[in-house]
């Protein structure tokens, strides 16, 4: 192993996470596509998992904890509303339905379907994960020298389509 597989600023990182519910073991979030990311750059990951990642090589697998509320913030019993289900439009009804809403301002919020019954619909704009005690497993797949390109974008240069982390959790 050279100096050039250690994960340290500048290297461009490729890696696979999970996350999983300390409490109920549960796996929360899989990313399907690897991560890429400029170690040491802006804010891809967060610095608690970046300084964990820091020295690593190519091949290590590693765990760690993090509790939700230092990452998403608290969870805030104010961005759950409930609501009637004949004023929800029909498109919106179903578990997990993303549903973005403006404030007064017009600032964006994401809110997320979280029950509904009969009479009633609830929607959450708290992030899934504040709140719980989580495991994030990393598996560090690649480690190389970024780019001129991939220092300033700050993850890895990918000729073609953006592809969507639909089920990828920003960690």
């Amino acid at each position: 192993m050279s100096t050039k597989d250690i994960v340290e600023d500048n290297k461009l990182v490729e890696l696979n996470y999970k996350v999983v519910d300390e409490k109920t073991g549960q796996v929360l979030s899989t990313v399907e596509f690897p991560l890429s990311y400029v170690h040491g750059s802006g804010e891809v990951l967060a610095s608690v998992v970046t300084a964990q990642l820091e020295g690593r090589v190519a091949g290590d697998v590693i765990e760690v904890p993090i509790d939700g509320n230092q990452i998403y913030g608290a969870r805030d019993e104010k961005l759950v509303f409930t609501d009637r289900i004949e004023n929800v439009p029909e498109a919106y009804r179903e578990i997990g339905m993303k549903i973005v809403m403006e404030n007064d301002k017009g600032d964006p919020k994401e809110f997320i379907v979280t029950r509904i019954d009969d009479e009633t619909l609830t929607v959450d704009g708290n992030n899934p994960l504040c709140g719980r005690d989580l495991l994030f497993t990393l598996e560090i797949l690649s480690v190389r020298e970024a780019t001129v390109e991939e220092l300033e974008a700050g993850t890895k240069i990918v000729e073609g389509p953006d592809i969507e982390y639909a089920n990828a959790v920003p960690i």
